[in-house]
């Protein structure tokens, strides 16, 4: 590769330009989100005044025939980026490709490799630590990465971050605060109205908020979110944008801690309730998570906990006026088996890249088994092909 374009001006240059500098190669398909290009541009202006350049490596298919379509995806791409980028994805080498993907693990979703100004990797991917803690991740080194998380406790505004104002004047207020989430709108209405009634009861000043689930179609999410708004059930974030950046950065954290391999450590709190959320949202049915101020009180499978909320008047609400609100709902929560619990359990599309070869559940501490899954969410169905579309079994 001889040279460079800035996409902005299309002026082609040398690799002169990023010598002595830190620099993060972008590593992506032509399917690259427009919410991930978004959110990378805006850590990128915020850390203008660091000495770092970030260079685009579109890599494609070399079995496919580069035609129109190709070409037009990949100038709209490369339209409105603020870096630098490969003069064209043909001209990338196949070695270098092959490089990418066997030592690299790239396979579909972006990463970004991280080099110092000596040419040596410093992070394999640090777009997770990116979408995490955005510019304060700089310069986004393995090294640093361990050192925030250092600097973390299990509270509210690691999960919130500046997502919503509102739920950090409610931290702020020290409220009681209920972040629960699924698809299952009918199980919403349950919990949330069950939710209000024991607070009510119990005299606790309570909030909650609606985040979506993950990899969820938006068209669903669009619907539960109108309702919850149409029955005044709870906040929640109208904009799917915000939703999909929640769910972004509690999957970074999990594959930010596989990276630097501390994902099955029993003794890191963060570490086991990110992987119980990620594996609620997984499940049917919905999950909540109660948090007092910052101060994260409990989270548990929707159906456990709204079992818990109907068994109020009659098993515990005595048992408030001794031990207080959260002791009182947490040693209820305890008298459950865990064996009636949904299981546990985690997704890695093979996109991923990296991914780890087990894990333990983070509620028994069991090893887990080991699924290979295949699915198809029919979003291109229309645009079948006649051949594919005959292939279809009769209905």
């Amino acid at each position: 590769i001889s040279y460079f374009v800035l996409s902005v001006t299309r002026n082609q240059v040398y690799l002169d330009v990023l010598r002595r500098k830190n620099v993060l190669l972008l590593i992506s398909d032509l399917n690259i989100s427009q919410e991930e290009l978004s959110m990378l541009e805006q850590i990128y202006n915020d850390t203008k005044i660091h000495q770092y350049e970030i260079v685009w490596l579109p890599i494609i298919d070399r079995s496919i025939q580069w035609n129109d379509t190709l070409q037009s995806q990949f100038e709209r791409l490369q339209g409105p980026m603020q870096w630098y980028s490969i003069y064209h994805p043909t001209k990338i080498n196949t070695a270098v490709i092959k490089f990418v993907r066997d030592v690299w693990n790239f396979r579909s979703k972006p990463i970004l490799v991280v080099l110092d100004p000596q040419g040596k990797v410093v992070s394999p991917n640090a777009t997770h630590m990116m979408w995490i803690w955005g510019s304060t991740a700089f310069p986004f080194t393995s090294t640093r990465e361990e050192a925030l998380w250092r600097e973390e406790s299990w509270k509210l505004e690691l999960l919130v971050d500046a997502i919503d104002q509102t739920i950090l004047d409610w931290i702020r207020e020290e409220k009681y605060i209920y972040m629960y989430g699924g698809d299952d709108i009918e199980w919403i209405r349950k919990f949330t109205r069950q939710a209000r009634a024991v607070a009510q009861s119990a005299g606790i000043r309570l909030e909650m908020v609606y985040v979506g689930k993950s990899h969820a179609k938006k068209d669903i999410i669009r619907k539960v979110t109108a309702a919850i708004m149409a029955d005044n059930l709870s906040h929640c974030w109208q904009d799917p944008t915000t939703v999909w950046f929640f769910w972004q950065r509690i999957e970074s954290m999990l594959l930010s801690k596989i990276q630097l391999e501390q994902v099955d450590n029993h003794g890191d709190t963060i570490t086991q309730e990110i992987k119980k959320l990620l594996s609620y949202d997984r499940s049917p049915g919905g999950w909540a998570l109660l948090s007092k101020g910052s101060s994260v009180m409990l989270h548990e499978h929707g159906s456990t906990i709204y079992m818990a909320l109907t068994q109020y008047e009659q098993e515990w609400r005595k048992e408030v006026a001794v031990l207080g609100f959260e002791k009182a709902f947490q040693s209820h929560l305890g008298k459950f088996d865990i064996r009636e619990a949904p299981c546990c359990r985690f997704d890695f599309p093979a996109a991923t890249g990296r991914v780890p070869t087990g894990m333990l559940c983070p509620e028994c501490h069991l090893t887990m088994e080991k699924h290979t899954t295949f699915i198809c969410c029919h979003e291109g169905a229309l645009g079948l092909p006649e051949s594919a579309a005959s292939a279809l079994p009769p209905v």
